[in-house]
């Protein structure tokens, strides 16, 4: 359920812009975009900040059964939004709470909770489409898998060399 503090919209400003007329929408097709291999996950680059002005980014993850992200952690610059469009993923929180989230469940994460995710079925492989503000977190995927060799899961060394250059720090122990 959505709560609202406020039953007014925001003023819109007095001086409005005119819209950029010769500024493209940007589509991306299903079956297209950067795809990087993060161990056994896959992770679909939509959008790297390139047409937002590095705003928004997004990319669409698979998660085979069994699987888990990176070790717990928090952002301390930027937000993130998971839809889950197939299975299930369990989102972990602070204080040992914990969503599991199904196809259609929407999980926001604001800058600094931490949290970590996994795939906990045995037979059924998960996906999620991630929204990362601003964009540039999308190049810790990137970094991830360039310091991988082909098909190697990521280990923890790599994971927070990886993180410690994003403004990501790891949850002390790496649990809640």
């Amino acid at each position: 359920m959505l709560h609202h503090t406020s039953v007014h919209a925001p003023r819109a400003p007095t001086a409005r812009l005119p819209p950029a007329a010769d500024r493209p929408i940007h589509h991306v097709p299903a079956k297209s975009g950067q795809v990087l291999k993060m161990g056994r996950i896959a992770c679909r680059i939509i959008e790297d900040g390139s047409n937002t002005g590095n705003r928004v980014g997004s990319a669409e993850f698979t998660v085979p059964p069994g699987t888990s992200g990176p070790l717990a952690h928090f952002h301390e610059v930027h937000d993130e939004t998971f839809f889950v469009t197939a299975g299930t993923i369990k989102f972990h929180g602070a204080k040992g709470k914990s969503v599991v989230a199904s196809a259609g469940d929407y999980v926001v994460v604001p800058m600094r909770a931490p949290h970590a995710y996994e795939n906990t079925s045995t037979d059924t492989e998960a996906k999620f489409l991630v929204t990362v503000v601003p964009a540039a977190y999308i190049n810790y995927y990137r970094l991830v898998e360039s310091m991988l060799e082909e098909d190697e899961p990521p280990t923890e060394e790599i994971i927070l060399e990886a993180m410690a250059r994003f403004a990501t720090m790891p949850v002390e122990g790496g649990t809640y």
